[in-house]
């Protein structure tokens, strides 16, 4: 059984397309992912596309689309949803039939960095890397072994800058 994944944000052009490539490659068929926006920008945003290329993961199909495609009769049931941005997160959500687990893995939004075409593919691919080591996190975790509320934990973890970790 596949679990399925929403990886939401406000724009739906960077960092939840990014999630959606990642988790559909480093997920083997174990999870079937998807990304959408509560304020879709309508298209990809080209650096994310040049930044999924340039690992060699694949793009056919990826697209800018509402959550709304999620929330109604006929969508796939979803396991997760995770927030990327801090926008998406102080949003209300809609209702998502079956209960999903949720968590936070807020990352700055590319899209943004205002600069020379250089500072702009840097902040793309401090997103990538930050997405690629949370996204190999989630799929190395336990899920048989786990219960909820320390799968729950394990997501939030996930989320969490390395400085807000707690000490033992």
């Amino acid at each position: 059984m596949a679990y399925n994944v929403l990886f939401l944000c406000t724009g739906n052009s960077a960092r939840s397309i990014m999630a959606e490539v990642l988790l559909n490659y480093w997920g083997q068929g174990r999870f079937q992912a998807f990304s959408a926006g509560s304020h879709p920008k309508g298209e990809v945003h080209a650096l994310t596309l040049e930044t999924l290329s340039r690992s060699h993961l694949p793009t056919a199909g990826v697209r800018s689309k509402s959550w709304d495609e999620f929330s109604r009769p006929g969508a796939p049931p979803l396991d997760f949803v995770f927030t990327v941005c801090g926008n998406a997160a102080r949003e209300e959500c809609p209702y998502w039939p079956g209960q999903p687990m949720t968590a936070h893995w807020g990352v700055d939004d590319p899209a943004n960095v205002v600069g020379t075409m250089e500072e702009q593919r840097r902040a793309f691919n401090r997103a990538f890397r930050e997405l690629d080591a949370r996204i190999k996190l989630f799929v190395s975790l336990p899920f048989d072994s786990l219960d909820k509320l320390a799968l729950q934990e394990r997501l939030d973890g996930i989320g969490r800058p390395p400085s807000s970790e707690p000490t033992d």
